[in-house]
């Protein structure tokens, strides 16, 4: 059991740098195993024969000891990530206990026991029901963070128990076909042992790391196994294009530039101590030339999905989806302001496990003209779809606690998404939206109730209509969902653009991170509804 002066000085930062200090060595194993396959390659050139038969056997099986290095690597660094996250949680309840102690006029002593001054007796001096409270709070921090040290404890002794049971093993047939759902995905992994699961990470992570139904820690390890090899491909696509003498080599190049920049980003925040953890979900750094003009078409920018924080582990999770123009090359904002909402839930309610999700994953309109369809939307909505079934699957309550947030266009993906029943969801937040492909909130699939809207008064988005079809608040996509006709939940923010809702002084933001944080916190909403 964990004591409460052991709690009172734990330090979560010191197991956040140890993560880190586990992280960094990550890369340093993958450019050794780069160099071992280099030797080999140099090797069977110019050299042949049993003996050189026999070398190349033994450089294929260091390569091999290499390869299973990465992901044990990462493994750790989520556990001692994920532990610092929950001990800060454990003290934070502590520390709101002590300060409810110190209003009432109780006093705590080194043990974590509560006491009452007898010789106090105003009526509204502390009282023995008041330290019973305050007694079993601090008892409630204890309990949180001993539950995290013993789920550390076992999570990395059964990660070195894997590791000495020897290397990756090729898994059996009969892996999930390509349209299975989640819960049949999720259902095939748990099948597998360790070993199986090791080789399918370091083999196959382009497959297994946008599979909807696995735990995100291991999408996590197969995505960042994939995350330089895509910038090797932009990099190598970058140089045909410098040689090239075509004249469309220029626009070509700029949006290369683009996705590299976009990559990088995504690597320092996935190797930064700092915040909460980031796990890569997914990731394409649309290396292959886009059809039609720069800029468009399916993976012209790039798609990305990022958690900060392990969604599987949290009892709040926000899916945020953004809008036109959005995608890999321009990951930098959008991630700021997701990061943005995270903050201020973390801020309001530190005692909750709250994790926010990028979901870049649908061919954003890069052009007006491009936002006026709702094509790109129809696409990307089945993909949104999968992937909350998948968040669902992996947590206990299911689609409790999850929250999808659609800015813009990406509101009417959200929208689309919601018009059909099975959506993993249990509130949805409409923000400078140009129509979310239905004109009531009773056309979607979610309680009345839980759909939320706001449009600041001067969002270019208002002027997103067809006033020579449509009178009143009807835009390109339907009914403005903030609109009283509409019937979602409308709060109020400062009039701060279309991107001003995530300003830190702008009461949207509050309001956006109280409904993300759930029911008790919804009454602190101020709706005109």
């Amino acid at each position: 059991m964990i004591t409460y002066q052991q709690l009172w000085r734990a330090d979560p930062a010191a197991w956040r740098v140890a993560a880190d200090a586990w992280r960094r060595h990550q890369p340093v194993v993958e450019r050794r195993a780069a160099e071992v396959t280099g030797a080999a390659v140099r090797l069977r050139h110019d050299w042949a024969g049993v003996a050189a038969s026999a070398a190349d056997g033994r450089l294929a099986g260091l390569r091999d000891q290499l390869d299973a290095v990465g992901p044990a690597l990462c493994d750790v660094d989520q556990i001692l990530s994920g532990y610092a996250e929950r001990l800060a949680r454990a003290k934070a309840v502590l520390a709101d206990w002590v300060a409810t102690a110190g209003r009432l006029g109780l006093s705590i002593d080194r043990h974590g026991r509560v006491t009452v001054d007898p010789l106090v007796t105003r009526p509204d001096g502390p009282s023995l029901a008041g330290a019973r409270q305050v007694a079993d709070g601090i008892g409630q921090a204890l309990a949180l963070a001993a539950a995290a040290d013993a789920d550390a404890a076992r999570r990395l002794d059964a990660a070195a128990t894997a590791a000495s049971q020897g290397w990756p093993a090729r898994p059996p047939a009969g892996r999930p076909p390509p349209q299975a759902g989640p819960a049949r995905v999720r259902a095939w992994w748990a099948g597998l042992d360790d070993a199986q699961r090791r080789w399918l990470v370091r083999h196959e992570p382009a497959w297994l790391g946008r599979l909807d139904g696995l735990p995100a820690s291991v999408r996590d390890q197969a995505n960042r196994l994939l995350l330089g090899r895509q910038r090797s491909a932009l990099l190598a696509q970058r140089a045909a294009l410098l040689d090239s003498a075509d004249p469309t080599a220029v626009p070509r190049l700029r949006r290369v530039d683009r996705l590299i920049a976009g990559l990088d980003a995504v690597a320092d925040r996935l190797a930064s101590p700092a915040g909460p953890r980031a796990y890569l979900l997914a990731v394409d750094g649309g290396a292959g030339d886009p059809p039609g003009r720069p800029g468009s078409g399916a993976g012209s920018t790039g798609r990305l999905i990022l958690a900060l924080g392990d969604p599987d582990a949290a009892e709040n999770v926000l899916t945020h989806v953004p809008g036109m123009g959005s995608g890999l090359d321009r990951v930098g904002g959008e991630l700021v302001r997701t990061e943005q909402v995270l903050r201020r839930c973390q801020q309001l309610a530190p005692q909750e496990a709250t994790a926010a999700v990028l979901w870049l994953d649908y061919a954003a309109p890069a052009f007006v003209d491009e936002a006026a369809s709702a094509a790109p939307a129809r696409a990307g909505a089945a993909d949104l779809r999968r992937f909350q079934e998948g968040l669902g699957v992996n947590r206990d309550g299911g689609s409790a606690g999850l929250t999808i947030l659609g800015h813009s266009y990406g509101s009417l993906v959200v929208g689309t998404a919601a018009r059909d029943a099975g959506l993993a969801v249990e509130s949805i937040v409409f923000v400078g939206s140009p129509g979310v492909g239905v004109d009531h909130v009773d056309e979607l699939a979610v309680p009345a109730e839980q759909v939320w809207a706001s449009t600041a008064a001067d969002d270019v988005i208002r002027h997103a209509t067809w006033p020579q079809l449509w009178p009143g608040d009807r835009l390109w996509h339907g009914q403005d969902p903030s609109a009283t006709g509409f019937g979602a939940r409308v709060f109020d923010g400062d009039a701060a653009g279309h991107l001003g809702y995530w300003a830190q002084d702008n009461p949207a933001l509050d309001s956006m991170a109280r409904i993300v944080l759930g029911d008790d916190h919804h009454r602190e909403v101020v709706t005109r509804r």
